[in-house]
């Protein structure tokens, strides 16, 4: 049957050429982007699985770098440490040296400058050795639970997947601020005779010492009240401790609100005067201060001097204490370094394995492509031939219309 309006292998060959220039776009795409996916039409369950992929690799990559920062952390950490077990090596050496009966007082007072230099350097150790701005050798960084000196490295793509470690607060207050009170004048209550004794009113004076820290609390009670202040930073802005002192002394004289009950209240430098109002009448006085810091695992070095042979050899004990507690933190970060390069090991190779797993499904196949490419554009350029036969075929009925 010949027919003109309806020309069926003009439409098959069109249909044809649709189907193939669509494989054809899709070879296109797939060599232009090296991705056998680009979009969800080409495979949608391995768009969702490399997807997932995806995000385990990315989030393998940052715990392999969080590894390392906690590396080079902990070994900031123990690189301190091995200064401070070299400087309590020698303090025991010069320990050892005091306790011979050879040297004179002036001697072991010579041998006790370095000693107690020493001591105050491990502790200024402690005190300023920061990683990324934070001090871990003190006490003063605190994880989210509260917990001092506990850190939790993520090493994982995923939720809890951590490796915790806590570092001793390994120093110590040199010097620990303190609050007396001491009475000067008897409390005579009254009167008393013969011989005659006049009545006197009872002063006692609360005297300031040592070396504050942030956020001590000062406790004390005279004239029947009880007061308590917060040193802050501000107060110890001086490098002169006598000013700091001065300066928390004018705090508390604030607290106490003069008249203090029966005590009047004033202030000469770091010594506040509690007076009772009325000759014979006496007060109850009391006082007490809570340190932010006192329990550092080098405390027992505190008080430690070699100024004769007893004070050595108690030395000689306590700074075997001391180095113990250092080697003992030292094993422990010597420990969760190797774990932490052995976990970085691994994410490396779990990272490396997920992305060829990945690789398989997302990465485009160019051998595979290429020749889909070779075909489509042959058969291309086939259809275009077979389509312009077919529109030219139609033109054979003007025969049978020619007389």
């Amino acid at each position: 049957m010949s027919v003109i309006n309806t020309n069926i292998k003009s439409l098959v060959s069109q249909n044809a050429m649709v189907k193939n220039n669509r494989d054809l776009a899709d070879a296109m795409q797939q060599l232009s982007t090296g991705k056998r996916i680009n979009s969800a039409k080409d495979d949608a369950a391995g768009l969702a699985i490399s997807s997932r992929m995806t995000a385990q690799i990315t989030g393998l990559d940052q715990a392999v770098r969080n590894g390392n920062d906690a590396v080079s952390m902990l070994q900031t950490t123990e690189g301190a440490m091995i200064e401070m077990t070299n400087m309590l090596q020698r303090m025991r050496e010069l320990a050892v040296q005091s306790s011979n009966d050879t040297y004179t007082a002036v001697d072991r007072g010579y041998l006790d400058l370095e000693f107690q230099q020493l001591k105050t350097e491990i502790n200024r150790i402690t005190d300023t050795t920061e990683w990324n701005g934070m001090a871990f050798l003190n006490g003063s960084t605190t994880n989210d639970d509260g917990t001092v000196g506990k850190f939790e490295f993520q090493v994982g793509a995923n939720n809890g997947q951590i490796i915790t470690h806590t570092i001793s607060d390994m120093g110590y207050r040199a010097d620990p601020g303190l609050a007396a009170f001491a009475t000067t004048t008897p409390n005579v209550v009254a009167a008393v005779g013969p011989p005659a004794v006049a009545a006197q009113a009872q002063v006692s004076t609360l005297t300031l010492s040592g070396i504050y820290m942030a956020d001590d609390v000062i406790s004390f009670t005279a004239g029947g009240e009880t007061k308590t202040y917060t040193v802050l930073a501000a107060d110890l802005a001086s490098a002169d401790n006598a000013v700091n002192l001065a300066s928390i002394a004018a705090k508390l004289l604030t607290a106490a609100d003069t008249p203090m009950g029966t005590a009047g209240v004033t202030r000469t430098g770091n010594v506040l005067t509690f007076t009772a109002a009325t000759a014979g009448t006496g007060f109850s006085t009391n006082s007490s201060i809570t340190l932010t810091k006192d329990n550092g695992a080098l405390t027992n070095l505190r008080a430690l001097t070699i100024l004769n042979n007893t004070d050595a050899n108690t030395s000689l004990n306590q700074l075997d204490v001391a180095i113990n507690r250092v080697n003992t933190e030292r094993a422990g970060l010597g420990a969760v370094i190797n774990r932490l390069n052995y976990a970085v090991d691994n994410l490396a190779n779990v990272s490396l394995n997920t992305s060829e797993s990945r690789s398989r499904i997302m990465d485009a196949d160019y051998a595979k492509a290429s020749s889909e490419l070779a075909r489509t554009q042959i058969i291309s350029q086939a259809a275009t031939a077979m389509l312009a036969q077919a529109n030219q075929q139609p033109q054979s009925v003007l025969k049978l219309l020619q007389g």
